[in-house]
C-alpha cells in the first residue's frame, strides 16, 4: 500500500469514528432520502432473491440491513471497522464483530453462502482486501453482492477514471463533520475487480428513480467459482 493510499484509508476510518453517532441517528430516523426511496428496498430485494441461509454484512454500520434480513430468517453476521457502530448494532440484538477489512482473511470466519457490501466499499486497498479475502469467508459458489453509487451518476464533472475524490456531507445535518475521501471506480473497473478475484458476474442492476433517467446506484452480484 502506498503512503498516499494509506493516508486516505486512515482518513476514511477517522471520519466514520467521528460521525458514528449522527450516522446512526440518520439511519434510524430514516433521514437519508435516497435510501428510503429506493436503494434500501433494492438491496433487500436482491438478497432475498438469492435466498441465502447465512449472510455476512461487510461494513454493516449500525446494523439495519442485518435486522431487516433476520426478519426473513436469514442468519446474519455483521462486521465493521468502527467500534461505536458495532456497539450500536449489538444494542439492538444480533451478531456483530469489530473487524477491519484488511483482517478479513486472517480471522476465523464460518464461510457463508452470501456476503454483501452495501455502500461500504469506499476505499481503494480496503475494497481490494475484501475481494482478496472472499474465498476465506464465502463458500465456493457463494455470492458477493455490492451496492455502490452508480459510476455514471457519481462521476460528476471529473474525468471518468479511477481515482480518489473528496468527500462531502452535503444534504446531511450540521452534526456531520470531516467528510471521508472515497475512491471512484468506473463500471469496467468494478467488473474487472470481480473477474480478477474468481467471480463470474451474474447480475448487474441499476436502480433508477421513477422521475429520473439517471440510475441512483449500481448493484453487482458475483458468484465465486472454483479456482
Amino acid at each position: 500500500m502506498s503512503l498516499a493510499d494509506a493516508h486516505q484509508e486512515q482518513a476514511i476510518l477517522s471520519s466514520w469514528q467521528v460521525n458514528a453517532a449522527p450516522w446512526t441517528d440518520a439511519v434510524r430516523q430514516r433521514q437519508i432520502a435516497s435510501r428510503e426511496r429506493l436503494t434500501n428496498a433494492a438491496i433487500i430485494e436482491t438478497l432475498l432473491a438469492i435466498k441465502p441461509d447465512a449472510l455476512l454484512d461487510i461494513g454493516c454500520g449500525e446494523g439495519w440491513l442485518c435486522r431487516a434480513l433476520s426478519a426473513h430468517n436469514i442468519a446474519c453476521t455483521g462486521v465493521d471497522a468502527i467500534d461505536d457502530l458495532v456497539q450500536q448494532a449489538r444494542a439492538r440484538g444480533g451478531r456483530y464483530l469489530r473487524l477491519d477489512y484488511h483482517d478479513l482473511a486472517h480471522v476465523p470466519l464460518q464461510p457463508v453462502d452470501c456476503a454483501v457490501c452495501n455502500f461500504s466499499l469506499i476505499g481503494k486497498t480496503s475494497t481490494e482486501a475484501v475481494f482478496a479475502a472472499a474465498s476465506h469467508f464465502l463458500k465456493t459458489g457463494g455470492r458477493l453482492v455490492v451496492q455502490t453509487l452508480h459510476p455514471v451518476t457519481a462521476c460528476g464533472e471529473h474525468p471518468y477514471e479511477d481515482g480518489w475524490r473528496e468527500g462531502s456531507w452535503q444534504g446531511f445535518s450540521e452534526r456531520f463533520q470531516q467528510a471521508a475521501p472515497w475512491y471512484f471506480r468506473t463500471l469496467p473497473s468494478w467488473q474487472s475487480l470481480f473477474a480478477e478475484h474468481g467471480f463470474s458476474l451474474e447480475q448487474q442492476r441499476e436502480p433508477t428513480p421513477d422521475d429520473s433517467d439517471l440510475p441512483q446506484s449500481l448493484i453487482l452480484v458475483g458468484k465465486l467459482t472454483p479456482g
